[in-house]
């Protein structure tokens, strides 16, 4: 079984919608790390000063198939119309593995022959 990492760096305010997302798709475990953006134009707010905005960063460790169906339903959540995105999102492919729980590689499983 190929593995993938699924990271999504999302606003926090979409950050249960991701998550919800991402679980209704089949993701079990959801690693939550708190970031803040530096974009390329800063957004002026009150007295002049500048804030880009505080991200959530959500990590996850999914099945190879599983992580591009979950890719396109927090793709919808942070990218509701084609023209402007709230989120950046990405899979990398996993070469090994360590530590994860049988009972999430039983359902990767499931969800690989539910699929074929």
């Amino acid at each position: 079984m190929k593995f993938s990492a699924l990271v999504a760096i999302v606003p926090e305010d979409l950050e249960q919608k991701c998550i919800d997302a991402a679980r209704d798709c089949g993701a079990g475990g959801i690693t939550v790390m708190s970031g803040r953006g530096i974009s390329n134009t800063a957004k002026k707010t009150f007295f002049g000063l500048t804030y880009d905005g505080s991200q959530s960063v959500l990590l996850m460790v999914l099945e190879k198939g599983l992580s591009l169906d979950v890719l396109k339903a927090i793709q919808k959540v942070i990218m509701p119309d084609a023209k402007d995105s709230q989120g950046m999102i990405f899979t990398v492919p996993l070469e090994h593995l360590g530590g994860i729980d049988m009972a999430q590689v039983e359902k990767f499983e499931q969800h690989v022959k539910d699929s074929l």
